[in-house]
């Protein structure tokens, strides 16, 4: 680990969170467009809802990653584009917004057609529930829930990001 990373790490992560290999995932099912359904706030997407992910393949072996969301003030789309290589398991990201600095990306919960997916950041401060669909049913959500919260995370924090919401008190409405 360089020492940025070590700087980084010590500064922006809360205690430590580590999922169990995948040994069968599968990135070629995994690539493409996720929807964001809930994460943690975080500095990097505050303000944001109605968030897409979306990885591809990119160049030298590398997945080509692009987040968007909407604004809530100003209702403007905003993307941030990264590279990632794949870490010590084959459903363990590193994300590289900027060079040298990763951010960590393990994928915890996948269900069996690659349909959802709860994401961990490495910490107990960033946590995502993805779908490939913008909206999940209360059965299909539960699950994820499930595993975020067998991780450490106070799951009723979340924010559910398709929903317009105020963020000072996270009530929100559709879009």
């Amino acid at each position: 680990m360089s020492i940025i990373q070590t700087i980084v790490t010590s500064l922006f992560h809360g205690h430590s969170v580590k999922t169990d290999p995948m040994p069968d995932f599968n990135l070629e099912r995994y690539l493409g467009e996720w929807h964001e359904i809930a994460r943690l706030e975080n500095w990097f997407e505050r303000g944001l809802r109605k968030v897409l992910a979306r990885y591809d393949h990119g160049e030298n072996g590398t997945i080509s990653v692009t987040n968007s969301g909407y604004d809530v003030h100003t209702g403007e789309r905003k993307e941030a584009h990264a590279k990632a290589v794949v870490g010590d398991a084959p459903n363990h990201l590193k994300v590289y917004f900027v060079p040298l600095v990763y951010g960590r990306y393990e994928v915890a919960f996948l269900d069996e057609d690659y349909s959802r997916a709860v994401v961990s950041g490495g910490s107990l401060n960033y946590l995502w529930l993805l779908a490939r669909t913008p909206q999940l049913r209360d059965e299909d959500l539960q699950p994820m829930l499930h595993c975020a919260e067998e991780l450490g995370y106070d799951t009723s924090q979340l924010i559910y990001s398709n929903s317009l919401a105020s963020t000072d008190n996270g009530v929100g409405r559709d879009l």
